[in-house]
């Protein structure tokens, strides 16, 4: 089997090892000339992963259309904001019938679009059924390492979620199919903004009461709008929904935790991105939800205050400040 992974970053290439781990043949596309040549000869990702060797039959390539023609899977794992350019450039060169499975996590910032929406508006209604997504609580190093992890595959499609979801079980990787897409993609992309709240709170100095707070009505928040946009409030129990949750809100190894860690130190937004490798897909998507959320009227208080922070500069201190000094109410609301 011939799988093209579309992004080289961490999350892809910890897919594209634990694919190449069961035997499959697995190209990376990557920008990078370098990044490429450490792969295929060192079997070393240089840049994300350069203490951790990668499976022989993990490939790299430069030539995006090389990497999804003729392939019997295609995963998409770009950074959200890259992905509808993306698309529009290899829409016509992907196999037809093949799973495409997407692996990132966001809500595009003009659009407002979810992933899936975006797949939906780039790809021809040929490709629609075949799509599918991934999500869940799942650190790229520890993937590498093989650590046994679990996963949400959602897909409109039941045959292509099974499909998919026999395509990447392992000994150490196992996932779990479900219809819900509209859940799995809530659920994947608002836990990066409680996360940089959970980090804020962290890098201030307080507590695990804190972080447990955040947690919970980080959670209360993700399923209210997740509900608003139609999806099945039960998927905020599972992988997608708390796993992740807890998961980036509590592990160090979290790009947006980090963020919110440094915010709370007293660092500048502006200094923290430039520093960082990978993108901490939740600042942006900080911007989307506020947006979704003034659009679609859904109270949502955390993410609220995270994007004062991050966007009208507002002191850490006082976010908290505000948050624990809003109306008293009824739990669940």
């Amino acid at each position: 089997m011939k799988i093209g992974i579309i992004g080289a970053g961490s999350f892809g290439t910890a897919l594209g090892s634990i694919l190449a781990d069961k035997g499959y043949d697995v190209t990376l596309w990557t920008r990078s000339e370098d990044q490429a040549r450490s792969i295929n000869e060192k079997h070393i990702n240089t840049k994300h992963m350069p203490d951790l060797l990668l499976p022989e039959k993990l490939k790299a390539d430069t030539n995006l259309i090389h990497v999804v023609k003729d392939k019997d899977m295609i995963v998409s794992a770009p950074p959200s904001h890259a992905l509808s350019g993306i698309l529009k450039e290899i829409k016509d060169h992907i196999p037809p019938k093949v799973p495409i499975v997407s692996a990132s996590k966001g809500i595009e910032n003009e659009s407002l679009r979810l992933i899936s929406e975006i797949f939906e508006s780039e790809l021809p209604g040929q490709f629609h059924s075949q799509l599918s997504y991934l999500s869940g609580p799942s650190f790229a190093k520890e993937m590498v390492k093989r650590v046994p992890t679990i996963v949400s595959i959602a897909s409109k499609n039941e045959a292509t979620a099974k499909r998919v979801q026999e395509i990447f079980s392992f000994t150490y990787f196992r996932t779990y199919w479900t219809p819900d897409v509209v859940g799995v993609e809530v659920g994947g992309a608002l836990k990066n903004v409680i996360a940089i709240a959970a980090g804020v709170a962290d890098g201030l100095g307080f507590g695990q009461n804190t972080r447990a707070a955040l947690i919970t009505r980080g959670l209360n928040e993700i399923t209210r709008m997740g509900i608003k946009m139609g999806a099945d409030p039960m998927t905020f129990l599972g992988p997608s929904g708390m796993g992740d949750l807890v998961l980036t809100c509590c592990g160090e190894g979290s790009r947006n935790r980090t963020v919110g860690f440094r915010l709370g130190k007293g660092e500048k937004l502006k200094e923290i991105l430039a520093s960082m490798n990978e993108v901490a897909e939740g600042v942006k998507t900080t911007l989307s939800a506020k947006n979704l959320s003034d659009k679609l009227g859904v109270e949502m208080a955390i993410t609220q205050e995270v994007y004062r922070m991050l966007y009208e500069d507002k002191d850490p201190k006082e976010v908290v400040k505000a948050l624990m000094s809003r109306d008293l109410k009824r739990e669940g609301v």
